[in-house]
């Protein structure tokens, strides 16, 4: 797409919002960039832009009389798309678009995209590692933390980009087209944004909807809502399971990961492997799909797998002080990934949880905790609601705490050796912090310290 000599509104001063304008100053366009909190120091702002680099200011609401000025709309993924401002753009014919679509529509090369409610982050990071063990030119951007549009520049027609793509930069795609996608697994999660689940799914599905026969889309075959939503799915479908034999997919079968295609090839045995849990074990499986189906050899594959850690703040193990491991699982931000980090644990553990209440119910994380939890401890929005929910639940064994300094310290006191501690808050950070690293690194600093 062409944005020489186009008027195009950026929408958020974040991370994102910066690398778009960039971008598209770079592409001859005209960027006002806006940013709904009046607050905010336009200084601060000019500092995140070499002086080189042109736009216009809005912070508070968006003027009618610039609507009319506007080409396009690009939009960071924390706006959402039905505030009244983004509605009367759309009602205006302006197009509305994210930062995603904006890096697809200006980049080069082939694009393999991850998206899931848990699990993306680690996929995405050990499906990077496969490309650049056999890729020159390679790209990890999206949710995992880099912007798309801050590497576009640096594309090529060979390039391999592996996206990270959550459902908040799903519902302003338009023409993204993957070559490979994979949606991991859909479970409650953003319901104060999205609403319903048939919602949520509909939006994950949005990573495909462009795709061809000529595309592949790798879905989890024990997840019943994509199992729902494989028949609408454009691309060619390639199964993974942790549970099943696959005729034709990748599959868990006793201990060892088994690619059954055009033949059988035993990929690996599950004990080689860094990684703790089932769910790590399915996070693998889809790398492997994803990789195999972007012409890595089997070779390449089995070297990288084998030696690749759990990224930071995903069952992060921080350190051991008196018998007792320290886990930091921060990016455990809805239920079912807490529940995927208890079912990892091994010892007897004390649980760090709550947070930002999105709309979540806690019953089936409760439930997962068998004889490993021993113990609860609580803090933020959801404290109470938890404590609840676990009291419904005949789980008594619950401390509640105003910080996060003073979580660890409980914790401490509760674990005996031989336990573990883990921060896996089944809650966004918000409120609290200003995402879930920040939460996390606080978590390990404090336990460096004691």
């Amino acid at each position: 797409m062409n944005f020489t000599g186009k008027t195009v509104l950026v929408v958020g001063t974040g991370i994102s919002g910066v690398a778009a304008v960039k971008l598209l100053v770079s592409q001859s366009a005209s960027v006002i960039l806006m940013d709904g909190n009046a607050s905010l120091d336009p200084a601060a702002i000019a500092e995140k832009f070499p002086p080189e680099v042109p736009y216009d200011l809005i912070l508070g609401d968006l003027p009618e009389k610039t609507i009319c000025r506007i080409d396009i709309a690009v939009l960071s993924p924390g706006v959402p798309t039905d505030l009244p401002f983004v509605v009367k753009l759309q009602e205006s014919g302006i197009p509305v678009i994210g930062e995603i679509e904006l890096a697809y529509l200006c980049g080069q090369g082939h694009v393999l995209a991850i998206t899931g409610t848990n699990g993306k982050t680690t996929t995405t990071a050990l499906t990077g590692e496969i490309m650049k063990a056999y890729y020159d030119s390679v790209f990890v951007v999206g949710n995992i933390g880099m912007p798309y549009t801050e590497y576009v520049s640096a594309m090529q027609p060979d390039t391999y980009t592996v996206a990270e793509v959550s459902s908040f930069q799903l519902e302003t795609v338009q023409r993204f087209c993957p070559q490979v996608s994979a949606i991991l697994n859909i479970t409650p999660d953003h319901l104060n944004r999205h609403h319903t689940m048939e919602c949520y799914a509909q939006t994950k599905a949005r990573i495909a909807m462009n795709q061809t026969k000529q595309e592949i889309c790798v879905l989890n075959y024990e997840d019943p809502w994509l199992q729902k939503l494989a028949g609408e799915i454009p691309a060619e479908i390639f199964w993974f399971s942790s549970a099943r034999e696959l005729d034709h997919g990748i599959f868990l079968r006793g201990h060892e990961i088994v690619y059954r295609d055009t033949e059988e090839i035993i990929i690996c045995q599950t004990d080689e492997l860094l990684l703790l849990g089932v769910h790590n074990h399915e996070n693998i499986m889809a790398a492997v799909a994803i990789s195999m189906k972007a012409g890595v050899p089997v070779e390449v594959i089995r070297q990288v797998i084998r030696n690749f850690k759990a990224v930071e703040h995903r069952i992060e193990f921080v350190r051991e002080v008196d018998g007792v491991k320290y886990y930091n699982d921060s990016k455990g931000t809805n239920p079912d990934a807490a529940i995927k980090a208890v079912e990892a644990m091994v010892s007897p553990t004390i649980v760090i949880g709550g947070g930002y209440d999105k709309d979540s119910t806690y019953e089936e994380w409760i439930d997962s905790f068998g004889d490993i939890v021993r113990g609860l401890v609580l803090l933020g929005q959801t404290k109470d609601k938890i404590a609840k929910t676990a009291e419904e639940a005949g789980f008594t064994a619950v401390t509640k705490v105003e910080t996060l300094e003073e979580a660890v310290e409980e914790a401490a006191k509760q674990a005996k050796p031989g336990y573990a501690v883990l921060l896996s808050p089944a809650c966004a950070s918000w409120g609290m912090f200003r995402n879930y690293e920040e939460r996390g690194n606080l978590f390990k600093k404090i336990v460096h310290e004691m």
